[in-house]
């Protein structure tokens, strides 16, 4: 199914929060800077969880671009690489006693709750974004992708290209030693579009290892494994390997994002063996494999948007303003997904390569 409203909407409001970026000025505000009508500059700092992955920078430079708008005094953060809640709890340490009116974090993991309830109980209002911590009320509120809509749309639409045959699975997720809800909703989400029961719906790896999946039109499947790549293309190379040495006949590969799929292939080209990947994230870079046909299908999401939001948020609160809200039915402001896909799936939503090269991020 082509782009529907729903998708059409979704690349609306996207394009309007790419506009809003391209358009902004680049710069940050100075501590004795003040805005039209007087106001001194608000302090808020956006904590990432690296400084590397593309989805990461778009979000940073996003909120660079907006700053001087809103203006905002904006401090930069990160851990090292995915897992290092310890620089996260540092970056929330520096901001308090920088007296920074706001945050801005895709949490690590729970590992940073303590450090994000230290910053509440200090004033500060703390915005998550991409990543919903686990409690959900840890934070005053999330802007993200619904990560477990972003898997099932991935889900449906990898069912339906095996669509009935036996579908032989390899789960590459992002942790083996942390929970993150980004993680497991993507996963389990997967395996829900697939029509695939799940056990305990905030862990990966405890479903039946084979059975049935009953999306378009039902089969027989066999998960291989659940291997972490730590959201890296080296770590999705050597996760591949792994699966592959227990079974070479894999046919269906999720992961959790584009970096991952990259070396996933990698390891399956270097095998002499194929199969349809899916993914999230929805980069310049993923689409483009999504058009090369690395990637089957990506689910797109929009950090640009989720900074920028948040950023407008803290800024508006700080001066007097209203606190957002979260979408209703949800407990996070849901802030879009389209599938992206070059092959369509009867009764699956989804946007072309094309159209999505029109509002993807990175380079």
């Amino acid at each position: 199914m082509r782009t529907t409203s729903r998708a059409k909407r979704t690349i609306v409001l996207a394009v309007a929060a790419t506009t809003a970026f391209g358009l902004s000025a680049c710069n940050r505000a100075s501590e004795s800077d003040t805005g039209s009508g007087g106001e001194a500059a608000v302090g808020v700092v956006l904590i990432t969880k690296d400084s590397t992955n593309p989805f990461f920078v778009a979000m940073q430079n996003g909120a660079k671009a907006d700053a001087a708008k809103n203006n905002v005094k904006l401090t930069i953060a990160s851990g090292k690489q995915e897992g290092d809640d310890q620089g996260q709890i540092t970056a929330i340490e520096d901001a308090i006693a920088r007296g920074d009116k706001g945050i801005l974090i895709t949490p690590m993991s729970t590992g940073v709750n303590a450090a994000i309830k230290k910053a509440r109980d200090a004033g500060l209002y703390v915005i998550a974004l991409d990543t919903p911590p686990d409690p959900a009320d840890t934070v005053d509120i999330t802007f993200a992708t619904d990560n477990r809509q972003a898997g099932k749309l991935i889900g449906q639409w990898a069912a339906a290209q095996v669509a009935g045959k036996p579908a032989t699975i390899a789960l590459i997720d992002l942790f083996s030693d942390k929970i993150v809800s980004v993680d497991y909703n993507r996963d389990q989400g997967f395996l829900e579009g697939m029509g695939i029961d799940v056990a305990d719906g905030k862990k990966n790896g405890d479903e039946a290892k084979t059975g049935k999946y009953t999306a378009a039109g039902g089969g027989d499947y066999t998960i291989v494994c659940n291997e972490a790549g730590n959201g890296e293309e080296a770590g999705g190379r050597s996760a591949m390997e792994k699966c592959l040495a227990k079974n070479p006949n894999i046919n269906v590969v999720y992961t959790i994002n584009e970096p991952t799929a990259v070396g996933a292939n990698a390891a399956l080209k270097a095998a002499g063996k194929t199969a349809t990947i899916v993914s999230v994230d929805g980069g310049c870079a993923g689409v483009a494999s999504v058009k090369s046909g690395v990637i089957g299908a990506t689910a797109q999401q929009y950090p640009l948007k989720m900074a920028t939001l948040g950023m407008e948020a803290i800024a508006k609160i700080a001066r007097g303003g209203e606190k957002p809200k979260t979408t209703e039915g949800l407990d996070f402001f849901d802030t879009g997904v389209a599938l992206v896909s070059d092959k369509e799936a009867e009764g699956v939503e989804s946007i072309t390569s094309d159209e999505g090269s029109k509002i993807c991020w990175g380079n």
